[in-house]
């Protein structure tokens, strides 16, 4: 897994690409959940994610409802079919707020 995070505006842009599994969701947990400390919304863009196991999916829970207690926005954005598989299995489409794109959200 490799990731890229960019900020534009208010929005911290957090880019994963690859695997998503129980060795590297701690990585993209302290991620998240570092950008949300931060202050920033949090758009997760996932259109490079091939794979997510139930510790990645965890990772993006517990950052969404970190940033809930906290009343910042995140969402998730270009979502890999891979990914979206996974969410929906686990009904996580109908609680996550997703996006066509990282640019229906910042308006780029």
């Amino acid at each position: 897994m490799a990731y890229k995070v960019r900020n534009t505006g208010d929005y911290a842009i957090v880019e994963l690409t690859g695997d998503v599994d129980l060795e590297r969701s701690p990585d993209v947990r302290k991620l998240l959940l570092e950008q949300i400390g931060a202050g920033h919304a949090v758009i997760v863009d996932l259109s490079g994610v091939s794979y997510i196991d139930s510790s990645g999916v965890a990772s993006l829970v517990e950052a969404f409802q970190n940033a809930r207690k906290r009343g910042s926005d995140f969402s998730l954005a270009s979502v890999s079919a891979a990914a979206m598989r996974v969410l929906e299995l686990a009904r996580l489409d109908k609680i996550f707020t997703i996006h066509a794109s990282v640019d229906a959200v910042t308006g780029g």
